[in-house]
């Protein structure tokens, strides 16, 4: 049991939010944002569901050997066959979990699982208790708590409970709920199972109606000391409860919660932005605490009084998520000195070789651009960064030709290891013409399900960062490219996504289905 005065924070980014339509990861990916997360201090990483795919389970199974600290956690349905492959991944983990879940609404248990209730609490608790022979730490989920029938959902916890869960979570797994409603329904649910001081009670809410941090905050008021919730609130349909929101919120208003996390909040920043990077899911410029507008002011009264004294229009000082608070303005009369002073300034420090190749491509893009900001700088970085050696084809050479009264053309060169590949195509547009021929090269022509435009910075020379969505034989992958010119930005993200496709078809790992609460 924790600290009365301690919420437990129990992160599901690496499983209920790579459940986003075309956010799958690969292991390396997945290990990369588990370390950040154990940077951010969280207390449990659900790193997966390591029955759904073998890929799934390497990944699992890899985070729980090499990432130390946080407990490490997989899901498993109430079967036998999953609980012993998420006890077989997780294992390696020196805090090991098992998360086991069954539906407990009539909905679920008639229309999907197609059992009676008392199948369902038999179930339940011998799944609970086969998990608890292989650990101690054994985390049990009502699916569909919020639509369950009360009383039997209290008789399912107690007997979970007595068969040796030591959480129990009540998801709120459509999103159904509203703050008043779920904080009474928790605090009726500590009032009537008698074992509740055996667990800990943990919610999960879904942000169907934009409700999932307030319901989750409304649960931790009625006596939940767990909150599942993912960075940046990614997850399936519109997302979980973000994880930023709540630990800042717990934080900010500490005069009326009196509870703590073991958050490190200084790394929020670093996280959300290395979540959206890998998952293509870019932040929404107004989305609290890490949005790019989180801290700005452009009214006037606003900028005065913030001049004056910043708590007038900020609750939160911007230093405490990670994000710097004031911004150097970079243009291509600045030195190494000023690129290296403002990356410090953002938390990141470069070997020299590192900082020289960073610095190049800095003077190219200041030379198009008046002034470099902070996202700028963070763009090149991240390319920086980008393992070129994964990539099956690069992008050589492409020209365009567009207009009123011309039919739109694009010539395209990619490089394949030594080998110089050519085509030119028309199309719809200039973008259009650039995926035929690059589609000509490859021989591969999946499916564009989703195509975003929008500037990584302001003014009218921004960098244009396009992230698209396209789907071959089942598989959905993300690309990501960006450009001051907009075609390019278009031309790198397909071409990033068709190497995401070559990448899986040569082994890497593949599209599954997946389920959660």
């Amino acid at each position: 049991m924790p600290k009365q005065d301690r919420v437990i924070v129990f992160d599901t980014t690496l499983r209920d939010g790579e459940q986003s339509p075309g956010a799958s990861l690969n292991i390396d990916e997945k290990k990369a944002a588990a370390r950040q997360l154990a940077e951010l201090g969280v207390d449990v990483i659900e790193a997966g569901f390591p029955v759904s795919s073998p890929g799934d389970f390497e990944a699992v199974k890899s985070i729980a050997k090499d990432v130390r600290g946080p407990e490490i956690c997989g899901l498993a349905r109430a079967v036998k066959g999953d609980i012993e492959a998420c006890w077989n991944a997780v294992k390696h983990s020196k805090r090991p979990r098992i998360h086991t879940f069954i539906a407990t609404s009539d909905l679920h248990i008639e229309q999907k699982l197609r059992m009676t209730r008392q199948q369902v609490l038999d179930r339940a608790v011998d799944s609970v208790r086969f998990a608890a022979r292989l650990t101690d730490n054994v985390e049990f989920s009502a699916e569909d708590a919020v639509r369950s029938d009360f009383d039997y959902l209290c008789q399912v916890i107690e007997s979970v409970i007595d068969a040796g869960a030591r959480t129990v979570n009540i998801p709120d797994t459509v999103g159904y709920s509203i703050p008043s409603e779920w904080g009474d329904k928790i605090r009726r649910l500590v009032d009537r199972v008698p074992n509740i001081h055996k667990a800990v009670v943990s919610v999960h809410c879904h942000n169907d109606l934009g409700l999932g941090v307030a319901n989750s905050l409304a649960a931790i008021q009625n006596g939940a000391r767990q909150v599942e919730c993912t960075v940046n609130g990614i997850g399936e349909r519109a997302g979980n409860a973000s994880l930023e929101e709540i630990v800042m919120a717990l934080r900010t208003r500490k005069d009326l919660f009196h509870l703590t996390t073991g958050v490190n909040t200084k790394e929020i920043a670093r996280a959300s932005r290395l979540i959206s990077k890998l998952t293509g899911i870019p932040v929404q410029p107004n989305k609290a605490v890490v949005g790019a507008n989180a801290f700005a002011h452009s009214s006037g009264i606003h900028q005065d009084g913030v001049l004056k004294s910043r708590t007038t229009y900020e609750i939160m000082n911007p230093s405490d998520v990670g994000v710097e608070e004031s911004a150097l303005l970079l243009t291509a009369r600045s030195g190494r000195n000023g690129v290296q002073n403002r990356l410090k300034h953002l938390g990141y420090s470069l070997t020299a070789p590192k900082l020289e190749a960073l610095f190049a491509k800095f003077k190219l893009l200041a030379d198009k651009k008046k002034y470099v900001f902070d996202d700028d700088l963070l763009t090149l970085l991240d390319e920086e960064g980008r393992d070129a050696s994964a990539e099956t084809y690069h992008l050589d050479y492409m020209s365009t030709t567009s207009g009123t009264g011309i039919v739109p053309t694009a010539t395209v060169r990619l490089r394949k290891k030594d080998e110089v590949l050519q085509e030119a195509s028309c199309g719809d547009g200039p973008v259009d013409a650039a995926y035929r021929a690059m589609a000509k090269i490859t021989g591969l022509a999946p499916e564009l399900k989703d195509y975003a435009l929008h500037s990584v910075s302001s003014g009218t020379d921004a960098q244009g960062e396009v992230v698209v969505k396209v789907e071959a034989q089942g598989l959905v992958v993300s690309g990501k490219g960006t450009s001051t010119d907009i075609v390019e930005a278009s031309a790198k993200a397909y071409l990033n996504a068709l190497n995401k496709i070559v990448s899986s078809r040569a082994g890497g790992r593949p599209a599954v289905a997946k389920r959660g609460m």
